[in-house]
């Protein structure tokens, strides 16, 4: 049965980062009609409901209806050590987040966290994430496991690590890396809302062996998207030069091993040479901003004006457990704290486009996912604007679709989010 959502709503026509505020579309009496998971129809209430009397009606009030978050990074097996006493990246790795991915060689322990993790992430609105998994296979097998259940597109790959700059017990070889992860993307890819992404942890923990296996998988699976990080930390930068001396720069790292395309998501670049700036926007690669993660453990302050401006795909995430948050909400936030200390005021449709549009494009499923409009999956989430006192008082005074919702941004937590639609399917109110 057709299902008539009634609300505010909030989509996106073009990118505002290009035209500015106007590419959103904003309906203070709006509805969105859902058929077979799907929006077949997005217009002013009055319009629909005359168009649609059979359909089932849920009346959000004043809520805002938005397309549902997008994470486009993050590692769901931190979900456990998420706010460790930070360090810089590398001591923090091997202080927290390597003993902890140790424990899904278990799993059991590994469905268990993988249930916790979407758990949290719908609880804050986000109904799409591309996440890293561990080396052992059965982090996948979870994560995907539990995500088809759920009816979510959900991304994600065993990560890869054979160097031994990993230790002994999360480190594969470069022959394991291959073979699991086909089996993998064999099992998985398509299956469903569910994408396999060849996943290299990052250089420093990869083999030249095992970079090029990988490189050589994709190549296989063009289709598929890879997922690595690249120039995190100053010092990491230094790392990867004295691991690969003959290398131009980081990214040449992975160029050189056929790691380098369309379809590559790289998490943070932060401190980028010119000539990786350049390849990586000739060959529309994605850049992942990660500002909670880039705070928490003190890496650097993401170019987003600059790199916006030069026409690269941008997406937005929480890089959990790096990040200090798993809510897109918090994450739009950093965003514009950041952006503001290079003199880049972020405008609110700037932010919530990153956070769906935005963050679909980079994972290249914007046709899919991250917007309202007819034929999209109706991943769809209702927002209270008042959702707390602070907010209430800040948003009773706006003027504009943008003085209401900005609070939200600034100060919103899950208490915000109202209900979460799935595929067409109400997951309801968040416990």
């Amino acid at each position: 049965m057709a299902e008539l959502i009634l609300g505010q709503t909030l989509a996106f026509t073009a990118d505002p980062f290009a035209h500015g505020p106007e590419a959103a579309r904003h309906e203070a009496k709006g509805a969105i009609l859902v058929e077979d998971g799907r929006i077949a129809d997005l217009g002013p209430a009055d319009r629909l409901r005359a168009a649609h009397p059979q359909a089932k009606v849920t009346d959000c009030g004043s809520a805002l209806l938005s397309a549902g978050f997008i994470d486009a990074h993050a590692h769901y097996p931190q979900t456990a050590m998420i706010a460790s006493w930070g360090k810089r990246l590398i001591d923090w790795l091997m202080s927290y987040t390597f003993p902890e991915e140790m424990r899904f060689s278990d799993p059991a322990y590994a469905a268990t966290i993988a249930r916790r993790y979407f758990d949290l992430t719908l609880s804050y609105g986000t109904t799409t994430v591309c996440s890293f998994g561990t080396i052992h296979p059965d982090s996948v097998e979870a994560y995907f496991t539990e995500a088809r259940a759920r009816g979510l597109r959900a991304l994600t790959g065993k990560t890869c690590m054979d160097r031994d700059t990993a230790p002994e017990g999360l480190r594969d070889t470069a022959r394991s890396a291959y073979d699991d992860s086909k089996r993998l993307l064999e099992k998985w890819h398509g299956v469903d809302r569910l994408s396999y992404v060849i996943t290299p942890r990052f250089s420093p923990t990869s083999t030249p062996e095992q970079l090029a296996a990988l490189g050589a998988l994709w190549a296989e699976h063009p289709d598929c998207l890879m997922q690595t990080h690249l120039s995190e930390q100053t010092d990491e930068v230094a790392w990867v030069k004295s691991l690969y001396p003959e290398a131009r720069d980081y990214l040449d790292t992975y160029e050189k091993f056929g790691l380098l395309g369309p379809g590559g998501l790289y998490g943070h670049a932060i401190h980028l040479e010119p000539r990786e700036i350049e390849r990586l926007k000739e060959v529309d690669a994605s850049l992942i901003h990660c500002p909670t993660s880039n705070t928490f453990i003190g890496s650097g302050i993401f170019d987003m004006g600059g790199l916006t401006a030069a026409g690269h795909r941008v997406g937005l995430a929480t890089d959990t457990g790096g990040g200090s948050s798993f809510s897109m909400l918090r994450t739009m936030a950093a965003a514009y704290e950041l952006a503001q200390l290079r003199h880049r005021a972020l405008h609110p449709a700037e932010l919530w486009w990153l956070a769906t549009q935005g963050s679909a494009r980079a994972l290249r499923l914007d046709d899919r996912i991250g917007n309202l409009a007819p034929g999209m999956e109706a991943d769809i989430i209702a927002l209270d604007l008042a959702s707390t006192p602070a907010i209430a008082q800040a948003s009773a005074r706006a003027e504009t679709v943008w003085q209401a919702l900005f609070p939200t941004i600034m100060m919103g937590d899950d208490r915000a989010v109202k209900a979460v639609w799935v595929g067409g399917r109400k997951v309801g109110a968040p416990a």
